[in-house]
């Protein structure tokens, strides 16, 4: 599974895999628990992981940007529900991100996501990783 594939789904809480598209929606295979199903475009908007971005103090970055601040850190991840220790969590591993912008709910998103990521073995995608893909595109 690719980190590219990954989508976010308005009024459907976790992530998706992108297994297929169709003119009035998308076939979609739930991360939590790999039921898969189609899901109309009439009633939902679809996010690629891949293109949302967080308010910073500066300039926007790339949610995945966060994911690989979060990778790299020695901080525990906290509970989701705990709006407080996810703030003072993300005030440690992400302290540039506008956390007038970012709302809790936002913030224990990322952190749940996260968890999903990593319990399915999503590996996230490197500039080295996408050079190579863009390069053998271009062949």
């Amino acid at each position: 599974m690719e980190y590219r594939r990954i989508i976010s789904i308005t009024g459907m809480g976790g992530l998706f895999e992108l297994v297929g598209s169709k003119p009035d929606g998308a076939i979609i295979r739930s991360l939590e628990d790999n039921v898969t199903k189609f899901v109309s475009s009439r009633k939902h908007n679809f996010s690629h992981l891949e293109s949302i971005e967080v308010y910073t103090q500066h300039q926007n970055v790339n949610l995945l940007d966060v994911f690989l601040a979060m990778e790299s850190s020695k901080e525990a991840l906290p509970d989701d529900k705990d709006a407080k220790a996810v703030k003072a969590y993300f005030e440690k591993v992400f302290s540039d991100m506008d956390f007038e912008r970012v709302y809790n709910s936002d913030m224990k998103k990322m952190v749940k996501w996260f968890a999903i990521i990593k319990k399915n073995e999503i590996a996230f995608p490197t500039e080295e990783v996408e050079t190579e893909e863009n390069t053998e595109e271009n062949k």
